[in-house]
């Protein structure tokens, strides 16, 4: 039986009217298998990030559709796409966006306790597994401003990771980290798609980072290009 894609882009194209109309992204069609690592590489400028923004349903001004898990995200409206976010969608920002004024642990249990899936204590216990699979369980009662920043993104993907989503989505998650933390970084991917299987799609420039995935998708003027 073949699976059916965790994510499908079908003939994407995504203008900017700001101050006369151009096109940056053109007709980008692909689709990501479960338990894929995937980097999305090119550029500053040509569309990627762009591109992930309308993945994560983060923007909806665009031609074409996206499927994930099979479902259709085009017409649906804020509040579904909203719920689609916090039960699919892990994602992680190149600036990690933790609140500085909880600590650690309050920080990635935040996503699952507004999906209201789980009790309290539940949740607590899930959020200090993630922090331990991470490395940093011993910073859980810390503010979030005592880290530092290799620790913040660390943070970050564990609150991405909370709530069991089918996708996790990266925006140069390792752009302002020194190597030893993108290395970090990198290896937590790679251990998240081989031990959960699950999928993992990071835009970055970084071609280190990009040439060890599974797969690159590179991208050129709005175009994939392979």
């Amino acid at each position: 039986m073949i699976e059916t894609p965790v994510l499908q882009a079908i003939a994407i194209n995504k203008y900017f009217t700001d101050p006369v109309r151009f096109r940056v992204l053109n007709d980008v069609s692909f689709s990501i298998e479960k338990g894929s690592f995937v980097s999305v590489t090119g550029k500053s400028g040509c569309g990627k990030s762009t591109l992930l923004y309308i993945l994560s349903t983060m923007d909806t001004d665009y031609e074409g559709e996206v499927l994930l898990d099979n479902e259709p995200l085009h017409q649906k409206n804020a509040t579904e796409l909203a719920n689609v976010r916090n039960q699919k969608i892990g994602f992680v920002f190149q600036f990690h966006y933790l609140i500085e004024e909880f600590n650690v642990l309050k920080n990635v249990m935040l996503p699952a306790m507004k999906l209201g899936k789980y009790a309290y204590e539940e949740i607590e216990q899930k959020a200090m597994q993630h922090l331990k699979t991470l490395g940093i369980a011993d910073q859980a009662l810390k503010n979030a401003n005592q880290l530092s920043g290799g620790q913040k993104q660390r943070v970050a993907i564990a609150r991405a990771l909370i709530n069991d989503p089918l996708i996790v989505m990266a925006d140069e998650p390792t752009g302002n980290l020194d190597k030893k933390n993108t290395d970090i970084v990198f290896d937590i991917f790679k251990e998240i798609c081989m031990t959960n299987k699950q999928t993992i799609l990071v835009v970055t420039h970084d071609p280190d980072f990009a040439n060890r995935a599974d797969r690159i998708i590179q991208m050129e003027d709005g175009e994939i290009v392979s």
